[in-house]
């Protein structure tokens, strides 16, 4: 029962974050939308993972992230390796191509990619700096997926959703992400939770930089095209 309970909270988060994205981008816009080729790299690379541990045994003994062995390259190979099974693998590619493209959309792709290499690299970070998770996992189920840095990135959809609209319903979605993850995290121990709040205070730093650096080029501008508009005038005046 309680696996079961695990699963279901951990999907209807994912499924929050989806609609929080759908919602920020305009369900009706979809069609419309360029080819998201950040996430579909992403997703070409979890596909190629899970082929290079169906034709090579030792795949995941190098590739993955367990403590105990040494290599620098653990932390971002082992993203790109699945080891929930068939049903696992197939629901975190799904997921990663759906969060990415709709990151895509509405950040655009460089800084889809950044957020998601913070997903990748953060977490473990501020786990130790907050004393959470107690320490590297030694549970082999977390020693590979691409499940935590989607999470990370799919929290936040929710904050362009919220910082979107005035909608109290969609506001609400947006917010009940990261209460949801919250108490998953305090009532399951689970870290998809964790790592929703994670990414979610992200994307309002994030959002919060932009938003004061693009407020810091407006008055340069104006005062810019104030100018240009006063040597235009006089310009006229001398001819």
């Amino acid at each position: 029962m309680g696996g079961l309970l695990f699963n279901a909270t951990t999907a209807a988060l994912m499924v929050m974050m989806i609609n929080s994205g759908l919602g920020a981008v305009g369900r009706d816009s979809l069609r419309g939308r360029p080819v998201p080729w950040v996430a579909v790299g992403l997703t070409v690379l979890a596909v190629a993972g899970v082929v290079l541990q169906l034709c090579w045994a030792g795949a995941m003994a190098v590739l993955d992230d367990d403590p105990t062995k040494t290599g620098w390259w653990r932390v971002v190979t082992s993203v790109f390796m699945q080891n929930g099974g068939v049903a696992g693998a197939l629901w975190n590619i799904a997921t990663l191509a759906f969060v990415a493209a709709l990151a895509q959309w509405l950040s655009g792709g460089p800084l889809t990619v950044l957020l998601f290499v913070a997903g990748i690299l953060l977490p473990e970070r501020i786990d130790a700096l907050l004393g959470l998770g107690g320490g590297p996992s030694a549970d082999p189920r977390n020693f590979a997926g691409s499940s935590g840095a989607t999470y990370f990135l799919g929290a936040t959809l929710a904050v362009a959703l919220l910082t979107r609209t005035r909608i109290k319903k969609e506001q609400a979605l947006a917010v009940g992400v990261p209460a949801l993850g919250l108490l998953m995290w305090c009532a399951q121990d689970n870290g998809h939770g964790l790592v929703a709040v994670y990414g979610f205070v992200l994307g309002i730093l994030v959002w919060a930089v932009r938003r004061w650096t693009r407020r810091s080029a407006t008055p340069h501008a104006a005062t810019e095209t104030r100018s240009r508009s006063a040597r235009q005038v006089k310009r006229s005046s001398a001819k």
